[in-house]
């Protein structure tokens, strides 16, 4: 049978005997009622006559268009933003869907950009942020989100994908002591949620196994941490190998600290692994798999974030907002 691409509801109603209105619930979910004989029926017959529908003008009849919109908290910033979109570019595509971003920064409102983006009448909207963090919403504003990603909203009424700090910091610290470590520093990141988060996992594990760190200092000289402050790691790493008791392991807040104690521990003649075994946060690759050695590593789950928030936007029921707690991967290389 030749098939027709142009096919519409309306001849597929009429091959089938049915109303449009039917045709359109068998096809697109609609509200009409129908045994599951014709319901199959329906969808043979818009097979055979080459039917596509049409989400664009689909999503114009419901009020929006097949798009996700994203505000991107300085998200585009980020290195890691490339694994967010590609998990949610990946799964929306799947089902058909666009997804386009809005960069909220150089102090504009979160208002401001959400009205942007509403303006594409997208099917659904997601807020991620660069790094881990609290965002509080406006209480009006919070229904328009969907879904926030490596984020969490204050108010918690906005379903929130997060990585699991806690436990990554527990699982690296754990592959340490399992390498036999025992006199281990950490060269932390101040002053931010996954730096707090990731130290009481390191704090705990240790104390599990009647161990406390050797010390556990900032990575940088001011009191929040960013990539551009002053580094205080180089002091650090000098200090700890000239200690009495000095550090056979050192965890890094990200692998950028990481770079910096391999160049550290390299101008004090300390050998990596063998004197003193590094591992990281992050799995950075243009860093981690460059080191010499390369770096042993927690990979965040930011592609995993990408395609979970795709499926929660796009699910037919929204179920109540809740915190999901996402793990890492241990990336195992040859620092450790």
């Amino acid at each position: 049978m030749e098939r027709r691409l142009t096919a519409s509801l309306a001849d597929i109603a009429e091959r089938a005997g049915v109303s449009v209105k039917t045709v359109s619930g068998a096809l697109h979910g609609g509200s009409a009622r129908m045994s599951d004989v014709t319901r199959a029926r329906i969808k043979q017959i818009a097979e055979e006559l080459g039917y596509v529908t049409n989400l664009a003008a689909r999503g114009v009849r419901q009020g929006w268009l097949p798009l996700i919109g994203v505000v991107a908290d300085e998200l585009i910033t980020s290195p890691f933003a490339t694994e967010i979109i590609r998990g949610l570019d990946g799964a929306a595509r799947s089902a058909e869907m666009a997804v386009f971003a809005m960069n909220l920064s150089g102090g504009r409102s979160v208002a401001s950009v959400l009205e942007e983006v509403r303006r594409f009448r997208p099917r659904a909207i997601a807020y991620a942020a660069m790094y881990h963090k609290t965002v509080s919403l406006p209480p009006e504003l919070s229904k328009s989100v969907g879904v926030m990603i490596n984020c969490r909203e204050a108010g918690d009424r906005v379903t929130s994908l997060v990585p699991d700090e806690e436990e990554a910091a527990a699982e690296m610290t754990r592959y340490l002591l399992a390498a036999g470590r025992r006199r281990i520093a950490f060269i932390n990141l101040p002053g931010i949620l996954a730096g707090e988060l990731r130290e009481r996992g390191f704090r705990t594990t240790l104390a599990a196994a009647g161990l406390s760190p050797i010390a556990v200092l900032p990575a940088v000289r001011r009191a929040i941490y960013n990539d551009r402050a002053s580094s205080s790691v180089q002091l650090h790493v000098t200090a700890l190998m000239e200690a009495g008791e000095r550090p056979d392991a050192i965890l890094c807040g990200n692998d950028r600290v990481a770079m910096e104690v391999y160049s550290a521990l390299r101008r004090v003649g300390a050998s990596i692994p063998d004197d003193v075994a590094v591992g990281s946060f992050d799995n950075q690759i243009e860093i981690a798999s460059r080191l010499d050695p390369p770096l042993t590593t927690m990979a965040l789950p930011h592609r995993a974030m990408g395609r979970l928030a795709a499926g929660i936007l796009l699910a037919e029921e929204a179920g109540g907002p809740k915190l999901r707690k996402l793990p890492f991967q241990l990336v195992e290389r040859s620092s450790i």
